[in-house]
């Protein structure tokens, strides 16, 4: 994915990142990991950051909002659908400081970090998906 010299990728082409880093999982993952609610915002709303004792918002690339699916049991009531957060601005900022990935890659990783928690994986189990982790 290209973006134009002047002008920062936007809520779409992050979407549009984490969907190829979706489609790219293995296949044993796929149809789960589409089950989960990608949401792109430029922050981490303050009542995230409060409750995760945060103060500088730059800090927070993605979070996962969700019942791991090792922890879920059919006596849990729905409270709302398992959802990955990336924000927008602390990943640009990441990947402007780095300079050493593309932002595809860099998203890929956040999406891939935050499955992880989704699907319980260890860092072993993430290291067969993410070569970042190797």
């Amino acid at each position: 994915m290209r973006f134009a010299d002047d002008t920062a990728p936007d809520a779409a082409d992050f979407e549009a990142l984490a969907g190829a880093a979706l489609a790219a999982l293995p296949e044993a993952f796929r149809d789960a990991a589409a089950k989960v609610v990608l949401r792109v915002e430029d922050f981490a709303p303050e009542t995230i950051l409060d409750e995760m004792g945060m103060e500088d918002a730059f800090e927070l690339t993605g979070l996962y909002d969700g019942i791991p699916l090792t922890e879920k049991s059919v006596m849990d009531q729905p409270q709302g659908p398992d959802t990955i957060w990336l924000f927008r601005r602390p990943i640009l900022d990441e990947w402007a400081g780095r300079g050493d990935v593309t932002l595809g890659e860099l998203v890929t990783h956040v999406v891939v970090h935050e499955l992880a928690h989704h699907f319980g994986w260890s860092d072993a189990d993430i290291a067969t998906v993410d070569e970042w982790w190797r």
